[in-house]
């Protein structure tokens, strides 16, 4: 069994910052199995991502299937993404308040659940109701699969270590997505893409009710959860979201652009002055005042804008333009995965020598470098040495090399007994940026096409494709100028 608990024990060698305890061991408390944590932290986190991405390759069967309209099936993806986005720190508090194997437990069977109504839908109801409780559950999950990281592990080697094993595998869950999406769907139906993670939800319920037993892992039960607070950046976040999903199709001056960007401000400013107000809040506001937390979210947010090009801008490259098959187009992606993986386990050696200021300036260069690769070289009949393989594996490794030490960066500082709501944060900032990265790279890619979809033709969408990716360089690069925001304390 699997003591879920983490250490107040600090060495001469950690550093703490005005503001906030970090625990500063090297290792995890005795008696913690540090396999069976990140095991099923990683898991867990491979299936927030993975169900991302696989759903994209399912759409067009899912609407010839179910007869959608194209606003009914904008809503299949939305409904989803709305939640999550919305739900993410109620989820990481709860885990800081009821326990993280409870909560860990809750959100896979949330998922679960939801993936079975999602699979048995009689139609676009039922279905869009089952994603969105598809992303309460992931929104539930996601941050308690990093939390249970930082909580268990003490700032250093082997939190940096375990950090880098999560990133790894929820990238490679985000690539996989494409190639399992394809294979289920053209040989079996689009509703395996959602029926897939019923067998295996059951498996992880097993696992982890079984190797896992709570035991000081930062559980305040006693403590009531913040629910104005809750309900306040909930509504803030979901309203921003989905502003800015608004703005792709509508721009950004269209009101139904701005009236939800509007709200979801003036929901963030009410809940910024609840917290500031309650006796025991959702979001501790004095966390903002660690600049590690602070500033490490600024340039998560920033780094994952345009991080997001690869996997989603390729797929499109590679399908419209090359004319590849969903299943060759996820294929395509294993060199990627494969570097990901491998640069993100060299991250942790790599900031042992130089810190993690300039392992994440470092790594938002090298992206930044196969980002520019990758628009010199998109063309309508580029090959897949050519246009895809090369700069795929510099962008694919530079983004291996960002996310751990950016992620570890965001997380410094903060108690055990927060780390859940500190890793809600982290992972809202990279929802967040994820859909401004979709929304700004997607009108890029519309304006330098001329036009949209279907109406341009090969050489005009990949021209699109190729601003994307130029613009996506200036994003990143700028993000590895953010590192000066970071404190040199954080494993400098």
């Amino acid at each position: 069994m699997t003591a879920m608990s983490p250490t107040s024990t600090t060495s001469s060698t950690g550093s703490t910052e005005a503001g906030g305890v970090g625990p500063q061991a090297a290792s995890p408390p005795p008696g913690v199995r540090a396999w069976a944590v990140v095991l099923a932290s990683s898991i867990g986190q491979f299936l927030v991502v993975l169900d991302v991405s696989v759903m994209n390759v399912a759409l067009p069967s899912i609407r010839e299937g179910l007869g959608l309209s194209p606003s009914s099936l904008q809503w299949v993806v939305n409904a989803y993404a709305l939640t999550f986005a919305g739900f993410l720190l109620l989820g990481g508090r709860a885990a800081d308040l009821y326990g993280r194997k409870a909560v860990y437990l809750v959100g896979v069977g949330l998922f679960t659940g939801a993936s079975l109504a999602g699979g048995l839908a009689p139609g676009s109801e039922t279905l869009v109701v089952a994603r969105a409780a598809q992303g309460v559950g992931a929104a539930v999950l996601a941050p308690v699969t990093l939390s249970m990281l930082t909580a268990v592990f003490p700032e250093g080697p082997a939190r940096t270590r375990a950090i880098a094993t999560w990133a790894a595998v929820g990238t490679a869950g985000g690539a996989a997505g494409g190639l399992i999406g394809g294979v289920l769907t053209e040989l079996l139906s689009w509703r395996w893409v959602l029926l897939i993670n019923v067998p295996i939800g059951a498996v992880v319920i097993a696992l982890v009710a079984v190797w896992l037993r709570e035991q000081g892992d930062g559980r305040q039960g006693h403590r009531a959860l913040d629910l104005p607070g809750a309900a306040l950046v909930t509504a803030g976040v979901g309203a921003l979201a989905y502003g800015i999903g608004q703005s792709e199709s509508h721009g950004w001056t269209a009101a139904g652009t701005l009236l939800p960007l509007a709200g979801g401000l003036v929901a963030l400013a009410a809940f910024v002055a609840v917290e500031a107000r309650s006796a025991e809040p959702l979001v501790p506001l004095r966390l903002f005042r660690l600049r590690s937390v602070s500033a490490g979210n600024v340039v998560t947010l920033v780094g994952m804008v345009g991080s997001f090009a690869m996997w989603y801008f390729l797929s499109l490259y590679m399908q419209n333009v090359l004319g590849y098959s969903a299943i060759r187009a996820g294929l395509s992606f294993l060199p990627h995965t494969l570097a990901v993986m491998v640069a993100s386990k060299a991250a942790p050696r790599l900031m042992a020598l130089l810190g993690n200021r300039t392992m994440i300036a470092t790594g938002a260069l090298v992206t930044a470098a196969g980002f520019t690769w990758q628009g010199v070289v998109l063309e309508a009949g580029g090959t897949f040495p050519g246009s895809i393989l090369g700069p795929g594996i510099v962008m694919a490794s530079g983004i291996g090399l960002l996310l751990t030490p950016m992620t570890e960066a965001a997380t410094a500082g903060a108690t055990p007994q927060e780390a859940g709501v500190v890793a809600g944060l982290v992972n809202t900032s990279r929802q967040i940026g994820g859909a401004l990265g979709l929304s700004i790279l997607g009108a890029v890619s519309a304006s330098a096409a001329g036009g949209h979809g279907a109406a341009v033709s090969a050489a005009h969408a990949a021209d699109g494709y190729a601003a994307t990716f130029f613009a996506a360089a200036g994003i990143t690069g700028a993000a590895a100028l953010l590192v000066g925001l970071l404190p040199r304390a954080v494993r400098e």
